[in-house]
């Protein structure tokens, strides 16, 4: 496999903290990778910086191009889609209407219409509640337009950041079968971060563990969860 996304000494400050502090890693095309760690490890402000949603000193590269300097509309553009830690989803509008959103950046109208109904089919509750205010959804519905949302720009990969957060057991176990769901029959690359590192590497080809901004274990995600340290750290054995 050929690397999709590559990151060199990606360093990202707030003032005088130092979020991250020199990353470097790649993402396989075609494949599902996970960043773990505690609060506060720097995963979310990762994500950021991908999207240039936070100013950083390093390097990104996408596709062969490099995304520095670039605006986040752009980035997008490139084929890069991000689901928001606790989901954020346009309360007042519609569960379509939060759909069209998510195409902004697609100007064919008949393409959008197909994404829509490809959203629909995948997402059978989403077809029933479309005419319904994303408020009244439930917090699992809620993420399922997120990440549908999210489908409809047509990514060549999708950062998902904490897509099980506040959800029920059962409830987290269909996310991440979506999750797959969309790698393997549509052959989008997962950037995920997730506070349940057990179903996390268990979902993953490949993970990182980041401690205070910087990559200490790196690995497949079957190997990491025999791993001693992660074991103890994350896992709770």
């Amino acid at each position: 496999m050929s690397s999709l996304l590559k990151v060199e000494d990606l360093k990202v400050s707030y003032g005088a903290i130092n979020a991250l502090k020199g990353l470097s890693f790649e993402v396989e095309k075609g494949s599902v990778v996970s960043l773990i760690g505690a609060n506060g490890a720097g995963k979310s402000t990762l994500l950021n910086a991908i999207l240039s949603l936070v100013p950083y000193r390093g390097k990104i590269v996408f596709d062969g191009e490099d995304l520095n300097k670039k605006k986040t509309d752009d980035i997008m553009k490139k084929g890069i889609s991000l689901v928001p830690e606790g989901r954020r989803v346009f309360a007042d509008l519609t569960v379509e209407e939060n759909l069209d959103m998510g195409a902004f950046t697609v100007k064919d109208s008949k393409l959008i219409k197909e994404r829509k109904e490809e959203m629909f089919a995948r997402f059978e509750i989403l077809k029933a509640r479309k005419d319904q205010k994303a408020s009244t959804l439930s917090g699992g519905e809620q993420q399922m337009l997120a990440i549908a949302r999210a489908l409809m720009s047509g990514p060549k990969m999708l950062l998902l950041d904490e897509p099980g957060l506040g959800l029920a057991p059962l409830m987290v176990e269909v996310i991440f079968s979506i999750i797959s769901d969309i790698n393997k029959k549509n052959g989008v690359t997962i950037l995920l971060v997730e506070q349940n590192a057990r179903m996390a590497l268990k979902a993953s080809d490949n993970a990182f563990v980041m401690e205070l901004g910087n990559i200490v274990l790196s690995g497949t995600g079957a190997d990491l969860l025999k791993n001693d340290e992660v074991k103890k750290a994350y896992l709770g054995e």
